[in-house]
């Protein structure tokens, strides 16, 4: 590649003065994960506040992790659909408050689904059109904001899975995330593509990158370089794509955000 990315990474509101300047000198992407959770989305404006007092002068692109707890997006029963979409939209606020341009949602595919989305004539469609039946007001509301709603890999054991909900919808604020820590699981436990190969395959459509290590037993989000992901291939995978997305660090030790990017770095392959 000839210029390197940049690598930002997701912060609690709370830790984002220990690592300001490491942020700003950079303009760094910046993730904020508190607004996945209900009691946060219902009462969002003291972190509003507080992240916009904190990220004054940065001019870095900023995401939030919108909210998953307790419901999946392929919702069928229309009272708790209902409540998925409230709690987008809540969500939403906050991105319109936050002028954020990202939100990350989780895809609703898994092994069970791999295996049975063609016992019938129809079912695979029929799952794609629940989760865009969910996602309309949403996708709705994001394009006249211009936010763009990214559907992260969890348990999903096929890629096309979730291209395939991005391609129906033919919306400018629907496009995919990989989370590389969730791919080695899905590639060591389920027999996924490898981690690579989940970056290629989201081609032009990938607007979103969730950086962990991991060991494929379980979802580790271990700084940089302490598991088994092959970063020289994952990002040999991205400069393929000729995307630009956003490169987040989400390991469960803030403290270690620096050191994670340092190990890209000592490999040649970001700042």
């Amino acid at each position: 590649m000839s210029e390197l990315p940049v690598i930002g990474a997701q912060l609690c509101v709370l830790d984002i003065d220990r690592h300001r300047d490491w942020l700003f000198e950079k303009n760094r992407d910046l993730e904020l994960p508190e607004f996945c959770l209900a009691d946060i989305l219902n009462a969002p404006t003291p972190f509003i506040g507080m992240a916009k007092a904190k990220l004054d002068g940065w001019h870095g692109r900023l995401g939030i992790h919108g909210p998953f707890s307790g419901f999946e997006l392929d919702v069928k029963d229309a009272e708790i659909r209902a409540v998925v979409q409230k709690r987008i939209d809540q969500a939403l606020d906050v991105c319109a408050a936050l002028e954020a341009r990202q939100m990350v949602l989780h895809s609703p595919y898994d092994a069970w689904d791999h295996a049975n989305l063609d016992n019938g004539p129809g079912d695979r469609a029929r799952h794609v059109r629940a989760v865009l039946e969910t996602l309309k007001p949403a996708l709705d509301r994001a394009e006249a904001l211009g936010v763009v709603l990214v559907l992260e890999n969890i348990k999903d054991v096929d890629p096309a899975a979730r291209a395939a909900v991005v391609d129906a919808a033919d919306s400018p604020a629907l496009r995919l995330s990989v989370d590389t820590g969730h791919a080695l699981w899905a590639h060591v436990t389920c027999g996924a593509p490898p981690v690579d190969r989940f970056i290629s395959q989201a081609g032009a459509n990938l607007a979103h990158i969730h950086l962990q290590d991991a060991d494929g037993y379980a979802d580790r989000h271990w700084p940089l370089g302490r598991g088994n992901i092959l970063w020289e291939a994952v990002f040999t995978a991205l400069a393929g794509t000729k995307a630009a997305p956003h490169l987040i660090v989400e390991i469960n030790d803030f403290d270690r955000v620096r050191e994670s990017v340092a190990h890209l770095e000592r490999l040649g392959l970001a700042c």
